[in-house]
């Protein structure tokens, strides 16, 4: 056994690192019950310019309808982004995302029984999504972006999802660079946390990202995703996992365009689930759906 699974593995039951379980309050809603099994978040883009779906949602209709396909397939829970957070991408002025995303959140939230989740920094996007229908608000900038968000899912009591990251967009990759990524990662959430909480956002209600291939490297992204459970350890909060499609992925199989990279997101997804994610956020859930079942199966039997 190497080193890394020893530090994670209990000696005697050979189980990987334990997940605790977490509920997870939600307004107007039944709370997220994190921990028994793995939960799956679909990726709904509804930008003409994003990585992972070239634009294929960037009309509220056919939005709407794959966001009914990704529930008919079993998904948890559906995350709506308006603007493309991908390395080197421009900021989008706060009016025209809400023009995209608040068609596709109304459409679906008196359709569908799965939470909605707001993909933005903005304060202002976050306030109307919510009040439109979305119940939890992913910040991928950990509130470094916008502080005043903190109040916004402090007032409404929405569930916040801090992910790790450095910098903006045009800069992150120069902001790469750790000593120990697997505590860096912990310490700056760890500060995130405090920023929320000091808005008055109840830590219960806090979900963790590590951010993959978010101000890191390949190798930083590969070493976090190892270091999940432990980071989620550290800070005693669920953690949310998205390698979906992304470009560290490459550094392993070669280059390949995003729409050919299900079958390695398929193992970092698997990866995610055995070394302890709550949540996982994809692209492609139908088939990511069969994938965390099986790895889910393997997790129980281990125990």
């Amino acid at each position: 056994m190497n080193r890394w699974i020893h530090r994670f593995t209990n000696s005697r039951t050979h189980q990987l690192f334990p997940r605790p379980r977490y509920v997870v309050p939600l307004p107007g809603r039944e709370p997220l019950q994190l921990g028994a099994r793995t939960l799956v978040m679909g990726v709904l883009n509804i930008t003409p310019d994003s990585f992972a779906d070239g634009g294929r949602h960037f009309n509220a209709g056919r939005a709407v309808d794959a966001g009914l396909a990704m529930v008919d397939a079993g998904v948890d829970l559906i995350d709506v982004g308006g603007e493309s957070t991908r390395p080197g991408a421009d900021p989008l002025p706060a009016d025209e995302e809400l023009r995209r995303v608040l068609p596709v959140i109304e459409g679906l939230a008196g359709r569908v029984g799965v939470p909605i989740s707001i993909d933005t920094y903005k304060a202002s996007v976050a306030r109307t999504a919510l009040a439109a229908g979305a119940s939890i608000v992913n910040d991928i900038s950990g509130l470094s972006y916008e502080p005043e968000l903190a109040a916004i899912a402090a007032e409404t009591r929405a569930a916040l999802v801090l992910m790790h990251t450095r910098g903006r967009s045009k800069d992150m990759y120069s902001l790469a660079r750790y000593d120990d990524v697997a505590r860096e990662i912990a310490s700056e959430l760890r500060k995130a946390i405090d920023r929320a909480t000091s808005a008055g956002v109840s830590r219960d209600a806090i979900i963790v990202d590590p951010g993959l291939g978010f101000a890191k490297k390949a190798e930083h992204s590969y070493a976090a995703l190892a270091a999940i459970g432990q980071i989620s350890d550290w800070l005693e909060r669920p953690i949310l996992s998205g390698p979906s499609r992304k470009s560290f992925l490459t550094a392993a199989t070669g280059d390949r365009v995003p729409d050919a990279r299900e079958w390695a997101t398929a193992a970092a997804v698997t990866a995610s689930v055995l070394f302890g994610a709550h949540i996982v956020r994809v692209h492609g859930v139908a088939a990511m759906m069969d994938v965390v079942r099986v790895a889910d199966r393997i997790r129980a039997s281990m125990s």
